[in-house]
């Protein structure tokens, strides 16, 4: 990280309790902004939230910063109504194998991942959070949990149908994604073109199971690949 941008966030962090960083939507991922600055001026984990407008949730953030410099923590298992007009809202503790994927840029402006985090959670229009019944389906693609499924990282549900080979099922290695761009279905795939005449189709789980590493490649937009020589390698982009 450049002196310059270290500055300009501690600047932020001195005036305004954190700093934000904001992330945009595309045509797969949701949106979603997060504090620097937090754990390192009042001892407090850091905040994300997803799914919002950026101007609604950095607005949340920057309440929140306030709130905890004036004393206030926030744990999980408790509701906030400080934030959503009739909708509470509720805090999860991030689990570290998330950071990478979310909190790559904290990580570098701390020289570590040594630093806590919590994911501010919102519910739906009948006051339902993501983990319980009646929840609006829709919407849980918006706000991913990263307090569990550690081993199922993926977006959709574990029974979504994903394509594979018939050589990956025997045992190949798998060594290329790829995220369709026209229906969002998953391929993994042992190399770029294979003979899909031989193609098979699983549950997305089943993938996850085989092979736990394409967990990081759960990020991919529409149209996206990554690939590898072999399974001691680092995915590429």
């Amino acid at each position: 990280m450049e002196n310059k941008e270290r500055d300009r966030i501690n600047q932020n962090i001195e005036n305004h309790g954190c700093h934000l960083i904001m992330v945009m939507e595309d045509d797969y991922l949701p949106a979603f902004v997060h504090t620097i600055g937090l754990f390192k001026k009042y001892g407090h984990p850091e905040l994300i939230c997803f799914g919002l407008k950026k101007e609604v949730a950095s607005e949340i953030l920057n309440d929140a910063a306030e709130m905890i410099g004036e004393g206030q923590s926030f744990t999980p298992d408790q509701s906030y109504d400080d934030f959503l007009k009739d909708h509470p809202m509720q805090f999860l503790p991030v689990d570290k194998s998330y950071y990478e994927f979310y909190f790559g840029y904290a990580s570098r402006y701390y020289g570590h991942d040594d630093f806590p985090v919590l994911q501010m959670v919102w519910p739906d229009k009948a006051g339902l959070f993501p983990w319980q019944a009646g929840f609006v389906a829709d919407l849980k693609f918006k706000q991913p949990l990263l307090d569990r499924n550690t081993d199922f990282k993926f977006y959709e549900e574990r029974n979504v149908a994903a394509f594979t080979t018939k050589e990956v099922l025997e045992g190949a290695p798998i060594l290329y994604v790829y995220h369709d761009k026209e229906d969002g279905a998953w391929q993994f795939l042992d190399r770029k073109n294979p003979d899909m005449k031989q193609a098979k189709i699983v549950a997305l789980e089943e993938i996850t199971k085989r092979d736990p590493s394409v967990n990081q490649v759960h990020f991919l937009p529409y149209g996206g690949a990554a690939w590898r020589k072999s399974l001691e390698d680092k995915w590429e982009f």
